[in-house]
């Protein structure tokens, strides 16, 4: 099965920046919409993105105006640019397809929904 893998974490400063990125290594999956989920501490795990392959976007009203998601098609990859960061938005950030779509590797196309990643550690200190 396919699984999802995060980067870009770290810990930052209030006000600070980070970029967050979602691949599937090893195949292609320009084909499938792509949340963005983060969990703190404690908390039950909070929708925080979505964009369609469409490229229409979506955010949670605590991260409007300061998170933007993007695609790269060329890298195939999920971006998660997160400006102003603020000590709440620490938590672990996680992607994830919200339904079936089609991922290629080597030629070889098949329908599946990719796993979730491991996630990765966002800290924001004041």
């Amino acid at each position: 099965q396919v699984q999802l893998v995060e980067s870009g974490g770290g810990s930052v400063q209030a006000g600070g920046s980070l970029r967050l990125s979602c691949t599937a290594p090893g195949f292609t999956s320009n084909d499938c919409d792509m949340d963005w989920y983060r969990q703190a501490a404690g908390k039950q795990r909070e929708w925080v993105s979505s964009i369609t392959t469409d490229g229409n976007t979506a955010y949670a009203d605590s991260v409007k105006g300061r998170f933007t998601i993007s695609k790269d098609k060329a890298k195939d990859t999920v971006y998660l640019q997160m400006n102003s960061l603020k000590p709440e938005d620490t938590a672990m950030y996680s992607c994830n397809a919200p339904h079936a779509c089609t991922l290629c590797s080597a030629g070889f196309c098949f329908s599946s929904t990719p796993r979730w990643g491991q996630g990765t550690q966002v800290t924001v200190s004041s």
